[in-house]
This record gives C-alpha cells, sequence and structure tokens, in this order.
C-alpha cells in the first residue's frame, strides 16, 4: 500500500470497511502498527468468519492509485454493491456544501507544506467541519476518514463527506460501502471555472479580431477588413451570450 505515513489505524480500519473485509468495526479486535526501516507494516486481527471469507474472496487488495479496479479479479468485485439501505432524513444545502469546502481546505496542513495531498473531510448537515483526513492517495485519504468515524463511532447518517479530489466510481463504492448518504466532490468547481476562463479568452479574442482592422490599419472596405470584422462580431456575441448564461440566475424548478 502506497500511502502517506499517518493516522495508519484509521486507515487500517477504513479501508477493511471500505472494502468489505469487514462488515462492522466490532469486528476488529486489534490493530499493530511497527515502523520498520522500509516502511510500515499493520497487522490486524480480525473475526474468524471475516479471515475465512477474506482468504475465499482470493482478491489481491492492492491500494487505489487509478481507476480503483486494480486489484480486482471479477467484474463482481470491481463493481460491488453496498450491503445495507443508505440512511435518509439529512439534506445538505450548497451554503453548508461550500463552508464544508472551505473549512476542509483550513485543515489541509500537509497539502499546505506540500501542494501533493488529498482531504477528506466529515460534516454535519450544517457544514460545520468535524473531522479531517489527509494523504497522498485521494482513496487512502476517504478510508482515513471513514477509519476515523468508525474509532470515534460517528452515525454517518448525520452529516456528509467532502473531498479534494474527483468523484470516482470507487470513491462513491467507498462511501456508499459505510452508510454516507452525500459525497461532495470539487473537481466540478475547477471544471465550471476552467469553463468560465475559456470564455473570457474568447471574448477577449473576438473584440482583438474586431478591433484588429483599425488597429492594424487595414485598407478600408478590403475583404480582409470585413472578414474580420464579421468574425470578430460573431465570436464575441458568442462568447458574451455563454457568459451571460453563466451568471445570470437560474429559474426554480
Amino acid at each position: 500500500m502506497l500511502a502517506t505515513p499517518r493516522d495508519i489505524e484509521d486507515f487500517a480500519l477504513g479501508f477493511s470497511l471500505s472494502e468489505g473485509i469487514l462488515r462492522d468495526p466490532g469486528e476488529l479486535y486489534s490493530i499493530e502498527v511497527e515502523r520498520l526501516e522500509a516502511g510500515i507494516e499493520a497487522q490486524l486481527s480480525i473475526a474468524a468468519e471475516r479471515m475465512m471469507e477474506l482468504k475465499a474472496r482470493r482478491r489481491s487488495l492492492a491500494g487505489r492509485t487509478g481507476c480503483g479496479l486494480c486489484g480486482a479479479e471479477s467484474l463482481a468485485h470491481a463493481a460491488r454493491t453496498p450491503g445495507r439501505i443508505l440512511p435518509g432524513g439529512g439534506a445538505a444545502s450548497a451554503s453548508a456544501i461550500h463552508r464544508a469546502m472551505d473549512e476542509l481546505a483550513a485543515e489541509q496542513v500537509l497539502h499546505r507544506e506540500t501542494g501533493a495531498t488529498h482531504a477528506a473531510g466529515w460534516a454535519d448537515w450544517e457544514g460545520r467541519l468535524l473531522l479531517a483526513r489527509e494523504d497522498v492517495g485521494r482513496h487512502n485519504a476517504l478510508d482515513k476518514l471513514i477509519g476515523a468515524m468508525a474509532q470515534r463511532q460517528l452515525s454517518s447518517a448525520d452529516g456528509f463527506a467532502v473531498i479534494t479530489s474527483r468523484a470516482s466510481s470507487e470513491m462513491v463504492q467507498k462511501a456508499a460501502s459505510f452508510g454516507i448518504p452525500l459525497l461532495a466532490a470539487m473537481s466540478a468547481r475547477a471544471v465550471v471555472a476552467f469553463a468560465e476562463w475559456e470564455e473570457w479568452i474568447e471574448l477577449a479574442l473576438g473584440v482583438w479580431i474586431l478591433a484588429s482592422p483599425w488597429v492594424l490599419k487595414f485598407p478600408a472596405g478590403s475583404s480582409a477588413s470585413k472578414v474580420h470584422v464579421m468574425t470578430g462580431a460573431v465570436v464575441t456575441l458568442l462568447a458574451a451570450i455563454e457568459l451571460w448564461k453563466e451568471h445570470s440566475p437560474q429559474p426554480s424548478a
């Protein structure tokens, strides 16, 4: 397993729960963590029934670093169905999600020092961040959060999770396996922001094309001048329409 060497106990428990090795935190009897020269070794003592199931699965439980399918021997293992119905009743507003994201950013100590870690956090339905974990791997960060929640006996029905990465199917699967009803990802905000910058760049380009015949002193009435004016006007208009649509209030359903 490739992981940031902190919160190892949380990681061991969270990975065991999210991967279906354990069905309940009480099935973990003990964790022994030993720091060796070559790395860190975690020895888990689990319920005998779960150990037998683990041996029967014949699966190499590789740490997630890519698509989330590494280590799976069949499609059934790759697309696991959560063994419980997720609890209902809670709802997070947009402002609560934004608040949780902002508070998660404030808790990213490792990211501020290295610029190379992901984070996962747990917030109540008002958006107050209650718990956060960091790791170089986005799957590991979520596993650590799940393990920390299990250690503290936090109910998954009392809030939602936020992550600083994209919400891949594997991440959603992990969250659902622990009963987390809502997983909010940050990637969409980055995509929307990038799309808006594209429109601003196109608007600036359209204005430049429109004005270039006068700036570059094209011959009056020339075909090049007419093409630039027409092209610039079209590009500017289309970009302006897209920006207006982006910032105009959306009608409620």
